[in-house]
């Protein structure tokens, strides 16, 4: 009984109407909606093993301090909804795809659920890459900046929002490669072009590093470098794709032909 609950996934090509295609969009963020609440029951659950977590890149000595009574419950709040963000990408990721599906050609929807498979795969390779590399220089290079003219108190609510936020725009900076497929697939760029464009792919790349939360230099420099690696990691892997998808439509066509 709990299945015929479940949006059914349109074929490709096949017809429905506004109030179908509306109904399934309905469901679909029901289920989102859900997973994000059981990822923040989750989180909030063992959000102390969570904030200690967190905690770690801070330098030795120094200490988090809370101002107000409701600070440390609405900071675990926080922290647990990010932990919740997550926790729920992979359901999300699922249940936008197959809300697109019908969009995709059969044959290219097994490729594209790989895409989601690897989409949470670099989720997870930005959130290590994060926490192992950047925050660490990060959090001690702002924290000890012109020290000796301050009393340095880190704000729970302060420190743990921008940790937090830090390590999911990163986490969702490393999607690039998708992305940049999902635009290829969809002929809104070519391999071509991005080589063609290269330098200004880079510039963006630099924007996009100095837009996250971040303002020292040591933390843009290691931030910069792995988008870089995977702006151009994106453009070969576009002409790599590119050339497959133009072989599986010449032999469609022939196969076409031959009928």
């Amino acid at each position: 009984m709990a299945l015929k609950r479940l949006p059914r996934r349109l074929r490709p090509g096949e017809e429905a109407t506004l109030i179908e295609h509306l109904g399934e969009l309905r469901t679909r963020l029901l289920i989102s909606i859900a997973a994000l609440a059981v990822g923040f029951v989750f989180s909030f659950v063992f959000h102390e093993h969570l904030i200690d977590w967190l905690t770690r890149p801070l330098p030795d000595d120094k200490r988090i301090v809370t101002l107000g009574v409701t600070e440390p419950f609405f900071t675990a709040i926080k922290v647990s909804f990010y932990g919740a963000i997550a926790l729920a990408l992979p359901v999300l990721l699922y249940q936008l795809w197959s809300f697109l599906a019908p969009a995709v050609q059969e044959n290219t929807q097994r490729i594209v659920s790989l895409f989601v498979v690897i989409a949470s795969a670099l989720f997870a390779g930005g959130i290590a890459f994060g926490y192992y590399i950047v925050l660490p220089r990060a959090v001690e290079f702002l924290t000890s900046f012109d020290e000796e003219f301050y009393d340095v108190q880190i704000r729970a609510n302060y420190y743990y929002s921008f940790v937090s936020v830090a390590l999911l725009g990163l986490a969702l900076v490393f999607e690039m490669p998708i992305f940049i497929l999902a635009l290829v697939r969809l002929r809104v760029l070519t391999a071509d072009r991005l080589r063609r464009n290269r330098r200004m792919g880079y510039f963006l790349v630099c924007l996009v590093a100095v837009l996250l939360p971040t303002v020292d230099p040591v933390s843009l420099a290691f931030e910069v470098i792995p988008l870089a690696i995977l702006f151009e990691a994106s453009i070969w892997l576009s002409v790599l794709m590119e050339r497959r998808w133009a072989r599986a439509s010449a032999l469609e066509e022939d196969w076409a032909a031959d009928l």
